[in-house]
């Protein structure tokens, strides 16, 4: 099953360049009063509910109860996904929480996280040739796919261990590629990310010695919307959240028929899909997911993406510093309070579990 591709530094730079660009219609980041709306999203165990809601009609059900149509396109490369949302094709987008804060909001796209679907708990993982201590790390080169969600892993990694990035090499290697590379001799340590993470630990002499369960809550799948089209469509978040959390409940209830309709749509089987969830804290019930996005744990964690961010250039050129784009939950607001241009909003899906 094809993981989502974090971005690396080349596809920023062309996504910057082709926000003009798109072939899907123009639906949108217009403001005011709509009644229809798109969103799209890329393959991922976390993102799948998404195409069971489209295709058992829970999506639907969901937007005529408010007089709306809602469009979900699936985006077969997850680059191309947030180009289109950052360009405004698209009211919404499935993405990660480092890649919202450095494509559409670095770029002046006030966005809010609406939906914190998931996180990572063991879907990323280091893993080492003739070792199984993390300490043994240092003065080896790591191949991974720079600046992407997996350069920020490793770095967290290593200070679990009181290492830093100077203490080790960094090599740019595709997601695509990095199953292969592993097998060459010159090639002993990696940051990778499932499926790739379990193909490469069942290879020789293989030892995965970290993984993102060490670090909870930090890497996040989320639904991200246009800030000003939520504003002034309310019902569109009410939706969106509504038909998520309906399809929560099927999961939470090992529903296999819509568990193997995802799988399939995933292109794996249902044994294969619940392999890839077990490595994937997926936020069934919605008030731990208001929970997350109310908290200070949650402005930290965004802080020290911030910080990795713009350590690796990716807040943009003109970014003076990691406190560039203003951060805001219920918490606070971390960075500048006058250019705030990510949100995490629990109110939807507080309003969503209150009702139940």
């Amino acid at each position: 099953m094809p993981a989502r591709s974090r971005i690396a530094p080349l596809a920023r730079l062309v996504l910057i360049g082709a926000l003009a660009l798109s072939p899907l219609s123009q639906a949108s980041a217009a403001s005011g009063p709509r009644d229809s709306f798109s969103v799209c999203w890329s393959i991922y165990a976390g993102w799948m509910p998404w195409s069971y809601a489209d295709s058992s009609g829970i999506l639907d059900k969901w937007a005529d109860k408010y007089d709306i149509s809602i469009d979900l396109v699936q985006v077969n490369d997850y680059v191309e996904s947030i180009n289109q949302y950052t360009s405004g094709n698209v009211d919404g987008c499935a993405m990660t929480n480092m890649d919202a804060l450095t494509l559409p909001a670095a770029s002046g796209v006030d966005s809010t996280a609406l939906i914190i679907n998931d996180y990572s708990d063991g879907n990323d993982g280091v893993v080492l040739k003739g070792s199984d201590n993390l300490a043994d790390i240092a003065g080896r080169k790591v191949n991974l796919v720079q600046f992407s969600v997996s350069h920020y892993f490793l770095a967290r990694a290593l200070e679990s261990v009181g290492l830093s990035e100077r203490d080790v090499e960094t090599v740019n290697t595709s997601d695509a590629d990095i199953v292969g590379v592993f097998a060459n001799d010159d090639v002993d340590a990696v940051a990778a990310w499932n499926p790739q993470l379990m193909s490469i630990a069942d290879m020789p002499d293989a030892h995965v010695v970290f993984t993102s369960h060490e670090i909870p809550r930090e890497i996040l799948d989320m639904m991200v919307v246009n800030t000003e089209t939520l504003a002034a469509n309310p019902d569109f978040g009410k939706a969106l959240v509504g038909a998520w959390y309906e399809v929560m409940d099927k999961i939470a209830a090992g529903d296999e028929p819509a568990l193997s309709a995802m799988a399939e749509a995933a292109g794996t089987d249902l044994a294969g899909y619940k392999k890839q969830l077990e490595a994937t804290h997926l936020y069934t019930d919605p008030a731990e997911a208001a929970k997350l996005m109310n908290s200070q744990e949650l402005l930290d964690t965004m802080q020290r993406v911030a910080e990795f961010s713009y350590k690796h250039g990716l807040l943009g050129a003109g970014a003076p510093g990691p406190d560039f784009v203003g951060i805001e939950n219920p918490a606070g607001v971390y960075g500048s309070e006058s250019n705030v241009q990510l949100r995490f909003d629990p109110s939807y899906t507080e309003d969503y579990d209150q009702a139940q």
